[in-house]
């Protein structure tokens, strides 16, 4: 019988007072279903400076924990990034409210896995949308964004704002350096700088569930931030001396906290 090799998987979580829902978003990780299908998953949440205990209940429930004390989520994703072990083979990013389900996680591995693209998105506006998820102004805003990435840039995309990514370890490695957003713009600019790269990029439709606890999205102030971002990086191309740098050699190999 044919030994099925183990690759790695690592969870990214970014969290900001979310200590209402991270427990059930790591209680909700398919581990043992990875596992029959060749796979170890890895948790990390990046506490983004949190008030309340955040980081205590996450490494209750088994995850590890580091912390970025500059607050918005391109700061604690990219602080997510730096963490990431050698061993890693794909990355997954989902927020930690518990509105993206860890469950489905496999249906964006298994296309990475197979070669068929480098990145896949989690689209909302593609899939399910529980009542509450998701208000109309939102809904409308993100259909926007979304048609004119797929106009302006050509690709693939159904969902530019989701918080729900999987990447090959190679396509992030390409794309971290040339991140700089500190808040909410970070999935646009995550998704255009990709495009700019020649990243192969795909959808799979997801479920999407109200958050447990207080949003932290202000809609108009976010929301022109990310306009500005779609629009910035039409003329962005990116610098060859910081193309394809492992994420350890620009992070300095930062020590996970257990």
């Amino acid at each position: 019988m044919k030994e099925i090799t183990t690759k790695h998987i690592t969870a990214l979580i970014p969290c900001y007072n979310e200590a209402q829902g991270i427990a059930s978003v790591i209680e909700s990780f398919p581990t043992q279903r990875l596992s029959l299908y060749g796979y170890k998953v890895s948790i990390l949440v990046i506490d983004n400076n949190s008030t309340d205990n955040t980081a205590d209940v996450a490494r209750a429930h088994g995850a590890a924990v580091v912390h970025e004390a500059k607050k918005g989520k391109g700061n604690a994703m990219r602080r997510g990034f730096q963490a990431i072990t050698p061993d890693t083979d794909y990355i997954v990013m989902l927020d930690g409210d518990n509105t993206y389900r860890p469950e489905e996680m496999l249906r964006l591995i298994e296309l990475i896995d197979s070669g068929f693209c480098s990145v896949v998105l989690g689209s909302r506006l593609g899939g399910r949308t529980a009542k509450g998820s998701m208000n109309s102004i939102s809904r409308a805003g993100n259909w926007l964004f979304s048609h004119l990435v797929r106009v302006l840039y050509r690709a693939n995309v159904t969902d530019v704002l989701t918080g729900y990514f999987a990447w090959k370890r190679e396509a992030l490695e390409k794309l971290h350096p040339h991140l700089t957003s500190e808040g909410f713009a970070i999935e646009m600019e995550m998704v255009t700088k990709m495009a700019r790269l020649g990243e192969e990029i795909y959808c799979v439709p997801i479920t999407y569930n109200p958050r447990i606890g207080r949003s932290h999205l202000r809609p108009f102030y976010d929301g022109s931030r990310i306009l500005w971002m779609l629009t910035k990086n039409l003329f962005w191309s990116p610098r060859p001396d910081l193309e394809r740098l492992p994420i350890e050699q620009l992070s300095g190999s930062t020590p996970i906290k257990t």
